[in-house]
């Protein structure tokens, strides 16, 4: 059996004072933490980093842009979409953000209602009535394109993609005339905090605007990084920046958002439904709305708190009534240190036969998105679709305790 312990690292001792600007930190950065693809992955600092990205923009003077990101996006994508819009401004471009999913997590709602974050639900349905062609550049924002419905439209329209930042691991088949992939970084909050202590932004606290996006960044990083207790140095050094600008009685009215009736019962299915063994809760909880997707992820947060659990895996099938569309959508979380989520999942759920991840992971985190393909879709027929949801709960099931419970019988909760 495979092993997924994560590789040792090395301790990293802070300096005794906070910098406040980039060129003060980046000998401590490092020369192999950020890949720019346009001198052939050679590795750059920040500050170069910075700079080419202000070369970039001067370049595009005056143009617009589609900033895409995820479907269902996140605080990290929303408050690192919302910074790149701030960040080019100056150089009179202007931004839309738009995902084509939508806002299901209840902080992510508050988050956009609460700042008044400019990011713009777009339906697939209503593509064709718009005019893509007004746009000269697509920039791509925690993501690389894989992670959006939006993206076969802007390559259809021949919107060159011009820009992307991320914090995850390469997908490959990147082409951007600036690229800024960081996954030893813990959020992409963190990368577009680090261009606005390089002087891309006169972030400040006197303006309204800079303070909520401050907030939201904070939000994001914090989001990501489980509160901070998974960050990395850079991490909180950006989070020590923001903090001088950003808003804690905003933050807190975001992150005391209450869950809403959907989410409670997708968590009560996910303690029904739970099967544990060897440490490991699993639960599969059935069918779910769209709009509720974001479910998921916080009943995986509120199984892992379980005693004697140390990883909880919670799945469901997404039904789009939109687009008559169904597709297999997990969460994993561990608190675990030797367990490495990327590699769990990869080895458990394998490939689409695009040759593509069914899905990944960070640390203390995972997910997964598989399509139902020719089974989705609606269909009146109750045993049927119960029948269905049988043959997903156990082919997941089997995957997942191949690794879990490779020989021993499986203990019900």
């Amino acid at each position: 059996m495979k092993s997924y312990l994560l590789p040792p690292t090395n301790n990293h001792n802070g300096q005794n004072c906070l910098p406040s600007t980039l060129s003060q930190i980046d000998g401590n950065i490092g020369a192999d933490t950020a890949l720019e693809r346009e001198t052939g992955s050679q590795y750059l600092s920040t500050g170069k980093l910075a700079q080419k990205l202000e070369q970039t923009l001067e370049n595009h003077r005056g143009e617009r842009h589609i900033v895409v990101i995820q479907d269902f996006p996140d605080p990290d994508a929303l408050s690192s979409a919302w910074a790149y819009q701030l960040i080019a401004q100056p150089y009179e471009i202007e931004c839309d953000i738009v995902y084509a999913g939508t806002l299901s997590h209840q902080e992510n709602i508050a988050l956009v209602k609460l700042t008044g974050l400019p990011a713009t639900k777009w339906s697939t349905n209503t593509l064709k009535d718009r005019d893509l062609s007004i746009y000269q550049g697509c920039v791509l924002v925690d993501s690389q394109g894989n992670t959006s419905q939006l993206m076969p439209y802007v390559k259809q329209s021949r919107i060159p993609v011009l820009i992307v930042v991320d914090h995850h691991t390469e997908q490959g088949g990147i082409q951007a005339e600036f690229v800024d992939l960081r996954p030893k970084i813990r959020a992409t909050a963190t990368i577009l905090t680090q261009y606005i202590q390089a002087g891309l932004l006169d972030f400040n606290s006197s303006n309204v605007t800079h303070v909520k996006c401050a907030t939201a960044l904070m939000h994001g990083l914090r989001s990501d990084t489980n509160g901070l207790r998974q960050a990395q140095e850079q991490d909180l050094l950006a989070a020590a920046y923001l903090s001088r600008i950003y808003d804690p009685q905003l933050l807190n009215a975001v992150l005391q958002s209450a869950r809403s009736r959907h989410v409670m019962d997708v968590i009560e299915r996910s303690l029904k439904n739970r099967l544990i063994k060897n440490s490991f809760s699993i639960a599969g909880v059935g069918y779910l709305r769209y709009e509720d997707r974001d479910a998921i992820p916080q009943a995986a947060d509120f199984l892992v708190t379980e005693d004697n659990i140390h990883t909880a895996v919670v799945y469901g099938i997404i039904h789009d009534e939109t687009h008559e569309l169904e597709v297999v959508i997990g969460s994993l979380r561990t608190n675990k240190l030797t367990l490495d989520p990327d590699e769990f999942i990869k080895e458990a759920l394998g490939k689409n036969p695009q040759g593509r991840y069914y899905g990944g992971g960070r640390e203390m985190a995972g997910g997964f998105e598989i399509p139902m393909g020719f089974f989705g879709g609606g269909n009146d027929d109750s045993n049927y679709t119960k029948l269905k949801w049988e043959l997903v709960d156990k082919q997941i099931k089997h995957k997942l305790l191949k690794l879990v419970n490779p020989k021993n019988k499986v203990v019900h909760a």
